[in-house]
């Protein structure tokens, strides 16, 4: 068997829901299954340990935050990742691109809480741009109370070290000539050139410098280089946008088989290209490169990217822009027009995407693994996941005032240490007067919570119950 191989073990007679094990140098992933986000190669405030015994296989780290800070050098002294994060468990990459487009202003009148990216570039003595909050411009518990009750998207990332989501302005209109505003991000077919949010330094990505440094990284699964389509886009940029994900595609691909060479030491035959092994004389774990699948919301753009990305000699497949702003029947529609014509031999990864309704959408559609920051960014919101039965929205909000002398568990039925140790009363505590425990204990239930749930998905699956199971959580409620 390869270092990295999918198979796949039970299929769905009721949907295009199926079973799997993703098996890779670090271990076996079973599908579907659940990947949390670690951006800063940390699920914030919980450790390795936890992580793990919570039921986490496979853990997603953003490449363009660990470029920027430590730095690759840094990862590459300590060993890669796996060493630098004390995780043994496999890994996935990114390709940096997501939150270097995330970086360009995506509609008017909207940009990402962080004043330093906000302020690069502005005429001397002007601290905002009109159509534009900063964090200068709202105090921080304003901030925070704006971003409650709002569905968490792709677009809603942050590329900043604290901020959060995009918020619109009041209302106002953005008048504003395109030229006049702070550029942080040039595209071009060569690659695309953006600012730090952290220092306002300039720096450039290609496919070859994001595979190479997903290399260095070490993670067991990498993502092609791709042009993240904003929404909403018209049908011709889509398509500029698609060309471009392709060409970075092959050129992503070349990068990486050349990262995977082995030297004439250990290459007798003179055979550039072995899939599955390892890549240098130390006996670095291969490390598998999953081909993106773009397309926006046009159902000929996204059949047209899953034939040529599929037909490309890549470990597996991401299907990205979608969670960017479009409607959830668009991202089912992308889903449903993009998975049959992917190979069934290879694991499918749809990036950012894990609300409870489009789990089991994307499950049917035949989805294998699928990463999400909400599950940790809404607990340290106060909002915890919750079965139906308990709120018909999933959520809970902790910090309502209805939980200060509340004795039951946050869900009886749910066996995480939360739920198991302490009441509302007391995590509403922890919230009320903003210490530190709250947010770990949310964070905990709410990953419980994730896992546990797909572990039932999966189960049903087996039985060929997973139509059954859709009902009772979704219209039962």
């Amino acid at each position: 068997m390869k270092p990295f191989s999918f198979e796949s073990t039970f299929e769905s007679k009721e949907s295009g829901a199926r079973l799997g094990v993703i098996h890779t140098p670090h271990g076996d992933i079973e599908t579907p299954a659940f990947v949390p986000c670690g951006t800063q190669a940390s699920v914030k405030s919980l450790t390795p340990e936890e992580v793990k015994d919570l039921g986490t296989h496979l853990y997603f780290v953003n490449t363009y935050h660990m470029y920027l800070r430590p730095g690759i050098e840094v990862i590459k002294k300590m060993g890669g990742l796996h060493n630098f994060m004390h995780w043994d468990r496999p890994l996935i990459t990114d390709s940096g691109g997501f939150q270097v487009f995330s970086l360009a202003k995506t509609a008017p009148g909207r940009h990402t809480f962080s004043s330093t990216v906000v302020t690069q570039d502005l005429p001397a003595g002007s601290s905002s741009v009109p159509g534009y909050w900063t964090t200068v411009d709202r105090p921080a518990a304003l901030v925070l109370r704006s971003r409650r009750r709002r569905r968490i998207t792709r677009n809603s990332l942050s590329v900043g070290g604290y901020a959060e989501t995009s918020m619109p302005t009041s209302g106002d209109k953005d008048t504003e000539p395109e030229s006049k505003k702070p550029q942080l991000v040039k595209i071009s077919d060569d690659g695309v050139e953006f600012r730090s949010h952290w220092d306002g330094s300039k720096h450039i990505f290609t496919p070859e410098s994001s595979m190479g440094w997903q290399w260095d990284l070490g993670a067991d699964i990498h993502i092609a280089f791709d042009d993240c389509t904003p929404y909403p886009v018209t049908h011709e940029k889509a398509q500029a946008s698609l060309d471009r994900t392709h060409a970075w595609a092959v050129r992503s691909l070349k990068a990486h088989r050349k990262l995977s060479f082995r030297p004439p030491s250990r290459n007798l035959e003179k055979i550039t290209w072995i899939p599955g092994q390892a890549r240098d004389d130390k006996g670095s774990p291969y490390q598998a490169l999953y081909g993106s699948v773009q397309g926006s919301v046009y159902e000929d753009l996204r059949k047209k990217s899953a034939r040529f990305i599929s037909r490309m000699d890549f470990d597996g497949f991401a299907i990205g822009g979608v969670s960017v702003g479009e409607s959830k029947k668009e991202m089912e529609s992308a889903m449903n027009w993009v998975v049959p014509l992917l190979p069934n031999d290879k694991p499918r990864h749809l990036l950012g995407v894990g609300e409870v309704d489009d789990i089991f959408a994307l499950v049917a559609a035949g989805i294998d693994t699928f990463d999400c920051v909400q599950p940790t960014r809404l607990a340290r919101m106060g909002w915890l996941l919750v079965r139906p039965e308990v709120s018909p929205t999933f959520t809970y909000d902790i910090t309502k005032a209805v939980n200060a002398a509340d004795v039951r568990a946050v869900d009886v039925s749910c066996t995480c240490y939360t739920c198991r140790t302490f009441t509302k009363a007391y995590v509403h505590h922890l919230f009320h007067v903003r210490e530190l425990l709250g947010y770990r204990l949310a964070t905990i239930h709410n990953i419980h919570f994730m896992h546990a749930l797909v572990l039932e998905i999966r189960d049903a699956i087996k039985r060929n119950q997973f139509l059954d199971l859709r009902r009772r959580w979704l219209y039962n409620r």
